[in-house]
């Protein structure tokens, strides 16, 4: 089973404990001062009847190993004290009823909520597929022009590169919605190719998407300590 390196798991925890403190000593010297933790908006791709790709062996629907892996990821989050904010929390879409142009009203939606609750960071979760069944593992994309996005994506790339057995990648630049429709940096996670048998069973596995999730919750904490 692939696990995170120690070395990343290390760094989060000292990173979580150190913040932890801060809070507790601000709380102390100012009783009166409100904590505004971080808004972490976590987007399960697809959704409803756009199922994204789906799993050459299985047929498993994309949206539903999205929602499950980002599920794992707001579970990281909230247990470390951020605020996590999901924009899709069932296998539905978010588009109201099934009528012509339910993708763009999903696609509105989604942002609305980056809006609303005012996210500090915001990952998108999908799978990949390709025609070459050979590719394989997490590739990692951010928004031209957004340092912040680029150095999000540096440090979330960095430690699923760390996974044991991952193909190592580097983070690309990507032209999609959810990386335009906000200015807080934001990365979509590409967990895997469905078009591969390995990765395919890899994203099965309930202990395998937990471990995914802590390696993009580990990354996201290592930028988030970097820019502090």
């Amino acid at each position: 089973m692939f696990t995170v390196k120690r070395g990343a798991l290390a760094v989060a925890a000292a990173i979580i404990a150190f913040s932890s403190a801060a809070g507790l000593a601000c709380g102390a010297a100012a009783a009166n001062t409100a904590y505004s933790p971080v808004v972490v908006v976590i987007d399960a791709g697809h959704g409803g009847i756009d199922a994204g790709v789906r799993g050459k062996n299985s047929g498993v629907k994309e949206s539903d190993i999205n929602l499950a892996v980002a599920r794992e990821l707001a579970g990281c989050f909230k247990a470390a004290g951020f605020s996590a904010v999901m924009t899709r929390k069932s296998q539905a879409g978010l588009y109201g009823l099934p009528t012509k142009g339910f993708k763009l009203r999903d696609m509105k939606r989604r942002r609305e909520i980056i809006e609303e609750c005012g996210a500090d960071m915001v990952i998108s979760v999908h799978q990949n597929f390709y025609s070459d069944s050979a590719r394989r593992g997490a590739q990692v994309f951010f928004r031209k022009g957004s340092e912040g996005g680029k150095q999000l994506a540096v440090s979330v790339q960095n430690s699923l590169n760390g996974m044991e057995g991952m193909r190592r990648a580097d983070p690309l630049v990507g032209d999609y919605f959810m990386l335009e429709c906000t200015q807080s940096p934001s990365v979509i996670v590409e967990c895997g190719f469905l078009s591969n048998a390995q990765d395919e069973e890899l994203l099965l596995d309930g202990e395998y998407r937990h471990q995914l999730a802590y390696a993009i919750f580990c990354g996201a904490v290592e930028y988030l300590s970097s820019e502090g």
